[in-house]
């Protein structure tokens, strides 16, 4: 097999009644474990990616601590969110982690959105995890399509991937900057498909 599932971000931060929870956030986890109940054995690895920022730090800027004279512009600054070791860090309930094979934490003391920008346990990217395993198309799927679902998937085009974003299995913050996050991805080269419509690539 040379595919792979990449699930982007599913923690309770982003999901409802989180820091920055997404209107059909919880609705994602439910719908990514469903689609690992029937698809998991298709995919030679399974990359999950948590946020993990630093407590007590800007993280590079991308955090306004509490309490800060600041605002945070939710474009490039952020209210405090998946703070490591945090129940808002974890994954979402709803989503079962147990085929995941490699689990991702980006942040860590900066700004980050791609799942590329972080790193296993052991220090491994997930370009490096990819490249051993021999993965040449991938699945993205996560939160939020307009932030870290749309900058790991354009990484994953650039690390010369064939993408499928499942749109069925994402969700954004905002309506408009999510379309236009999928219409910068299709024309990037990514396939828009439904975990449906065939399961996995061909």
């Amino acid at each position: 097999m040379t595919r792979a599932l990449l699930i982007v971000d599913v923690q309770n931060d982003f999901t409802e009644g989180g820091a920055l929870g997404v209107i059909g956030g919880d609705a994602v986890a439910a719908g990514i474990t469903r689609h690992l109940e029937d698809h998991a054995g298709e995919y030679a690895v399974i990359v999950a990616s948590r946020d993990w920022h630093d407590a007590d730090s800007d993280n590079g800027g991308h955090i306004v601590p509490e309490g800060s004279d600041a605002a945070p512009d939710y474009v490039d600054t952020w209210p405090p969110h998946c703070i490591a070791g945090t129940e808002g860090a974890e994954y979402d309930p709803g989503l079962d982690t147990t085929a995941v094979t490699h689990h991702v934490k980006k942040g860590q003391g900066k700004p980050a959105y791609s799942m590329f920008e972080g790193v296993t346990d052991d220090g491994s990217t997930v370009a490096a995890v990819l490249a051993e395993r021999g993965i040449e198309t991938v699945d993205v799927v996560g939160i939020a399509t307009d932030h870290c679902v749309r900058a790991s998937a354009l990484d994953a085009i650039e690390h010369g991937q064939h993408v499928r974003v499942l749109i069925d299995l994402i969700a954004g913050v905002a309506r408009e900057p999510s379309d236009a996050a999928l219409a910068e991805l299709a024309h990037a080269g990514a396939e828009l498909a439904t975990s449906g419509s065939g399961g996995t690539p061909a």
